[in-house]
């Protein structure tokens, strides 16, 4: 094919690149120059292909710059390569770790493994929490000495009351290494509290771990954190299929291992927004796929916490129950956003179906705004951006989700 003036196409289809900033002449010799500038120099394809890194960082001077972008606009393979390399030199700033791309590293990823898939791969539901795990490593990293004991306030939901706790970055980092080790104990690995440890909940594992430094929490904990969560990847990695059942205890309840994990990718992601905020670094929340992985396990777990409320005398009692597995009358959950869906939470029994011919209330709110809900970080008066039907039942699962909340 030719292009409209009988060019060959790969000439014709050549973009046009604008050189990598306006001042490309700051080295020329401006004194006495009042006619047009003088044409570039001729130089070959070669000497000009040599010369686009140096163009990238705008590094060629005047007459050069002018030769390679005249060259760019005719040779479709240096174009493409001039992109490449102008792309590659935002890359360079070391001050950017955390601002770049979200979705970078896991572009790089697929790209290294498409090329060269690995031996040993992730399973796809221990992903989140390796991503998330590998995020918030990288905020530590990017931290001074003396944030590390930067103020965060723990937040979540007790008795239908908010609860407050004062901690600090190194506490925070304490509290995911002992939590995660209730995990690990069920893989058969090593336990951060130290073996022959009893049956604790999260609260008395971190309260205990709190409890044996011999000193305020600092940032040598982030090391055995650290080392715990490749641990953990690594061993659920190598362990094949059947690892994924394995039952983590958590005290009052227990999780198959692939939904621990996701529940402690949660935790994680939530704890780096604490910290992230407490030493005022930005921090975004987790990829579509892990957000809806999230949101999924929090609405599988809600008809077991209505009717534990239910059981406490915290929840209306249930109208019409129906034979286990069949549909029943149900809450609409929508959440909009990235890593939404919809989801229908049966009302009268965890063992019904939530069924949309049987939803009997709405409830509509943003991904993050419904994980801040879970997370007791605010109440279910404030959660919901729109309800519609029972009243009844959408303070029942409002109430149910922020009851999900711990430290």
């Amino acid at each position: 094919m030719t292009g409209a003036n009988g060019e060959d196409d790969a000439l014709a289809r050549a973009p046009w690149i604008p050189g990598p900033r306006e001042a490309a002449d700051d080295h020329a010799d401006l004194t006495g120059a009042t006619g047009p500038a003088d044409p570039p120099p001729v130089l070959s394809h070669t000497v000009l292909k040599s010369l686009l890194g140096a163009w990238a960082l705008s590094a060629c001077s005047a007459a050069e710059t002018r030769a390679v972008e005249d060259h760019l606009t005719a040779c479709a393979p240096c174009a493409e390569e001039a992109l490449r390399l102008r792309d590659a030199v935002t890359l360079l700033h070391e001050d950017r770790d955390l601002d770049l791309d979200p979705l970078l590293r896991s572009r790089v990823l697929e790209n290294c493994l498409g090329r060269r898939p690995a031996r040993i791969p992730v399973p796809a539901w221990a992903t989140p929490y390796d991503a998330e795990t590998a995020r918030l490593d990288a905020l530590l990293r990017d931290i001074g000495e003396s944030e590390w004991h930067a103020p965060v306030r723990l937040k979540w939901y007790e008795d239908d009351r908010p609860v407050r706790r004062k901690s600090t970055v190194a506490g925070v980092i304490g509290h995911l290494l002992a939590v995660d080790g209730l995990v690990s104990g069920a893989l058969g690995l090593a336990d951060p509290l130290g073996p022959d440890v009893p049956e604790l909940t999260p609260t008395e594992r971190t309260e205990a771990l709190w409890e044996a430094l011999d000193r305020p929490a600092n940032r040598s904990l982030r090391a055995p954190w650290r080392d715990q969560s490749h641990a953990l990847v690594r061993t659920v990695s190598f362990a094949g299929r059947g690892v994924s059942d394995l039952t983590v205890t958590y005290g009052d309840f227990a999780l198959p291992l692939k939904d621990a994990l996701l529940e402690r990718a949660f935790e994680c992601w939530l704890h780096a927004d604490d910290i992230a905020n407490a030493v005022a670094y930005p921090y975004d929340p987790p990829s579509g796929p892990h957000l809806h992985g999230m949101i999924d396990l929090a609405a599988r777990l809600l008809p077991a916490a209505v009717a534990h409320r239910r059981r406490a005398g915290l929840a209306a009692p249930p109208r019409h129950l129906v034979a286990a597995g069949a549909p029943g009358r149900s809450l609409h959950l929508e959440v909009e956003g990235a890593g939404g869906g919809h989801w229908y939470v049966p009302l009268d029994s965890p063992a019904a179906l939530g069924s949309p011919d049987h939803a009997v209330a709405q409830v509509a709110m943003d991904g993050v705004e419904f994980c801040q809900l879970i997370a007791g970080h605010i109440s279910p008066q404030e959660a919901a951006a729109g309800q519609d039907g029972d009243r009844e039942a959408i303070r029942d699962v409002l109430s149910a989700a922020a009851s999900l909340s711990r430290l």
